[in-house]
């Protein structure tokens, strides 16, 4: 695949206040850059806990939170894409040895940090995408849902398994997995506890892509950017518009779901972006588009 050239601006470490850091350099676990020249309007979230595999743990989830409040803001935010720095793996899911020493009614309000973290990825404004070039299990794989496309490396390994370790999924996965590949599939793999490849992942139609990885262990990053490419030229109010229109439509009947779509359409029109689609179609030229 042809790699285009893009500059990279510096990554952004993030620390979350009054917070230790797991990560390899004792900065943050998560870190986030945008890109520039031609993939201007791409940021990228890279999550960095190497020692524990980039598991859920409470610095990380407050790092994560803290930095999609920043983003969501940032009109200049075309495609969001999330990718591991540690090689091998995207995120392993919960991080159970901090697990253990919570008691009952502390896990029951972290995990229900972690299902408004999956929450605020899956309603952040613009698109985001997975790019899971290791393992995703439990949260790891919840996370990835969350996101509106995910592309795999086919010797990536995902599934929820909390059944596995006497869980279930807490943080989306019996709600997402379900609405992806319907019901009976998303319970035979929750009631399992199945790991898949990204192969099967992308037969099962768990993710957008699936490709070969490489020796740099990124195949999945590399198309993942090539996927927020091909969104960038378009209008952004129209894919954030879009979006919405898919996301809350397919919460209620049909009927209702048409209504939804006419009221993002109706938001759409006054736009400048529009009158510049119409008008590049009539002479004949490429639309650029602004995003107001």
């Amino acid at each position: 695949m042809l790699r285009v050239l893009c500059l990279l601006r510096p990554w952004r470490p993030l620390r979350a206040r009054g917070c230790a850091s797991d990560s390899a350099a004792g900065g943050s676990e998560i870190q986030v850059r945008t890109l520039a020249g031609p993939d201007q309007g791409i940021t990228e979230i890279l999550m960095n806990r190497p020692r524990a595999r980039n598991a859920l743990g409470n610095v990380f989830v407050s790092e994560l939170l803290e930095t999609l409040a920043q983003l969501r803001e940032d009109r200049q935010v075309r495609v969001l894409l999330f990718r591991s720095g540690v090689k091998g793996v995207f995120c392993a899911g919960a991080d159970l040895k901090e697990r253990e020493q919570m008691s009952e009614a502390e896990v029951g309000v972290f995990v229900q940090r972690l299902r408004g973290l999956m929450n605020d990825i899956a309603a952040f404004p613009a698109p985001t995408i997975a790019a899971m070039d290791g393992f995703a299990l439990g949260g790891g794989l919840e996370l990835a849902l969350a996101c509106d496309l995910r592309v795999a490396a086919s010797s990536a390994i995902m599934g929820l398994i909390e059944t596995t370790r006497g869980l279930l999924p807490g943080a989306g996965g019996t709600q997402r997995l379900p609405r992806c590949l319907g019901v009976a599939l998303a319970k035979e793999l929750i009631f399992t506890g199945r790991r898949l490849s990204g192969t099967e992942a992308h037969a099962l139609g768990l993710v957008n892509h699936a490709v070969a990885q490489n020796e740099e262990g990124d195949a999945a990053y590399h198309r993942a950017r090539a996927l927020a490419q091909e969104i960038l030229p378009q209008a952004p109010i129209a894919v954030r518009l879009g979006k919405v229109a898919i996301d809350r439509g397919m919460e209620v009947d049909i009927a209702s779901g048409m209504a939804i779509e006419g009221m993002c359409y109706a938001q759409n029109i006054p736009t400048r972006d529009r009158l510049e689609g119409m008008a590049a179609f009539r002479e004949k030229r490429p639309p650029t588009f602004v995003g107001e």
